[in-house]
């Protein structure tokens, strides 16, 4: 087998003979070293292991893995070039090289907003994806570890659920800050200033630099790029969050008495949402709001006067799809009203949109829908919401299910549409035939059925690419795992597969034995959570054996 860190793919190698966890494992072991020397101010040192990564076979390989896998692989850029064949793939590797490399322009198109407005955005061609996912793989580790420790947008292993829960944690005490300074910049990705990102940003500036000024294309015409950096583009989460980082720390020197003065001093930033608590509303309008226009004017960017402004919390604000405020003293987070609107509106179109579709197929388009957005809310306060949902929601398939049958009468529609289950009398299911001559009962989600279940929020310190952090992201993984259906479901298989027996001791594992899951290949080098790479064992059995991968269940 190649050695997976040489820059060039040995002759010979096509793309399905890549040992993906060798590569996997070559980039961990750089991007550790990355980790280690920005820790100790080993800038130089930094520098180079990331041009150690950026020249790598394994980092090149990941690079167009990472592109011809996600969900844009089939969207091209301005000339019209997706790699879909192993040739191809293998092909990119070798093409991802520094010298000679320049930038096509990114492809404009727009999507639109919830205000009616619509959001640019660029699609780089898959050179240039590729190159960026190359040099976010080095650019990564050292964002993660000069992060705000308060950032939770567009991180690994990081989500608005811990966003949220951090707001709780600031708001929620009896002494905790009554005044929410509500930021939002304006235009933030349209505007970041392109000579502080190339001055400041630790990753290739002459790369960085082509990519801000590629310009894009829209109805056949070529405009430049002056500021800001691409939505659409790999790296452009990370070089935002790298550009707003610093806010935290520029906020703790300029009231480094915040805590024993009691200025009750807390900011919560999600990408370029963000808030700040304080003691006072005057406090955070004429202290702390010229402090964040001073910051974000040196990056050329400004805030929003309509969207920025102070609230009291017992009038309560809008974060990430909740509205925040206290009731007699009581911190209540529940789904924003503007939210539940928009995913009602969202339910209303799919049902009206499929006027004419079978009912299994209605339901397979609203499932999902109903899931991901009970998902999202889980942690909060949502059970009337999601109750109120569900009357909605069978109200319009009362309708879409009166107007197919109108010469029908209503006991003939409910009999044919919708079943008793159990102590329910109104289930919307349907039958569905498959091919090979079975079938199968199709039922609509009700979200009331979704348990609320406080979210632990991530430590705020924890770096994914530290390998001190890694027993406390595999606990993190057990716990998760066994909150969500489908992840106790594959152990549940793990469990039957080894008998019920520990992998260790082979003794019978049981509820009242404290036990964990484990990697077999582990995450950091291609490992998956398929039941196949999983293995259970008493945490007794795993501490004697000294295993760092222990994750308690």
């Amino acid at each position: 087998m190649y050695a997976a860190g040489r820059a060039c793919a040995p002759s010979g190698v096509t793309w399905d003979g890549i040992n993906w966890a060798n590569a996997q494992r070559h980039v961990r072991r750089l991007q550790t070293r990355i980790v280690k020397a920005t820790q100790a101010s080993r800038h130089n040192k930094a520098k180079a292991l990331q041009w150690l990564l950026t020249h790598s076979f394994s980092g090149k390989a990941l690079a167009v893995k990472r592109v011809t896998e996600n969900k844009g692989k089939n969207t091209p850029g301005v000339d019209k070039v997706t790699w879909k064949t192993p040739g191809a793939k293998t092909n990119a590797i070798a093409s991802l090289r520094r010298r000679g490399y320049s930038p096509l322009p990114l492809r404009r198109v727009f999507i639109p907003k919830k205000n009616g407005k619509t959001r640019p955005l660029g699609i780089p061609v898959m050179k240039c994806r590729a190159m960026q996912a190359l040099h976010l793989l080095a650019l990564e580790p050292i964002a993660e570890t000069t992060a705000d420790l308060n950032s939770y947008g567009f991180r690994p292993e990081r989500s608005t659920a811990d966003a949220g829960a951090q707001c709780f944690n600031s708001l929620a005490r009896s002494n905790s800050a009554e005044w929410v300074l509500e930021a939002d910049i304006q235009s933030c990705f349209d505007k970041i200033s392109h000579d502080w990102m190339v001055a400041n940003l630790p990753t290739d500036k002459a790369i960085l630099n082509k990519w801000l000024k590629a310009g894009f294309v829209y109805q056949h015409e070529l405009f430049p790029t002056d500021a800001g950096t691409p939505q659409g583009g790999i790296i452009s989460p990370v070089a935002a969050n790298m550009t707003l980082d610093g806010l935290e720390a520029r906020l703790a020197e300029k009231f480094p008495k915040a805590k024993p003065k009691g200025l009750k001093m807390n900011m919560v930033r999600y990408a370029d949402d963000f808030i700040i608590t304080g003691h006072s509303k005057e406090w955070l309008e004429q202290e702390v709001k010229p402090v964040v226009a001073e910051f974000l004017a040196e990056r050329g960017l400004v805030l929003s006067p309509e969207k920025t402004r102070v609230t009291h919390i017992r009038e309560g604000f809008d974060f990430l799809g909740w509205n925040i405020r206290k009731y007699s003293g009581k911190l209540l987070m529940k789904p924003s009203k503007a939210n539940v609107k928009a995913h009602l509106d969202h339910i209303r179109g799919v049902i009206n949109g499929h006027k004419t579709a079978t009912q299994a197929n209605l339901i397979r388009l609203l499932n999902p829908v109903l899931r991901g957005w009970a998902n999202y809310h889980r942690h909060v306060v949502a059970k009337e919401t999601f109750a109120r949902n569900d009357t909605f929601i069978w109200s319009s398939l009362w309708r879409w299910a009166v107007r197919r049958h109108p010469e029908k009468g209503a006991k003939w529609v409910k009999e044919k549409y919708f079943k008793s289950r159990g102590a329910r009398n109104w289930v919307f299911a349907a039958i569905e035939k498959k091919e090979d001559g079975t079938q199968r009962e199709l039922t609509l989600l009700q979200e009331s059925d979704t348990p609320i279940q406080r979210h632990v929020k991530i430590k705020a310190d924890a770096n994914p690419h530290d390998p001190h952090w890694e027993p406390y992201f595999e606990t993190r993984w057990g716990k998760q795992m066994l909150h969500s259906p489908r992840g106790r479901a594959t152990l549940y298989r793990v469990w039957q597969r080894q008998e019920g027996l520990c992998s260790v001791c082979l003794t019978a594992i049981t509820k009242d034995t404290p036990w964990g899951a484990r990697h077999i290949v582990k995450m950091r080098e291609g490992g998956t959570d398929a039941a196949s790479n999983l293995t259970l064992h008493h945490l007794n059995c795993s501490r004697h054996h000294s295993c760092p991968e222990n994750a308690a269940v």
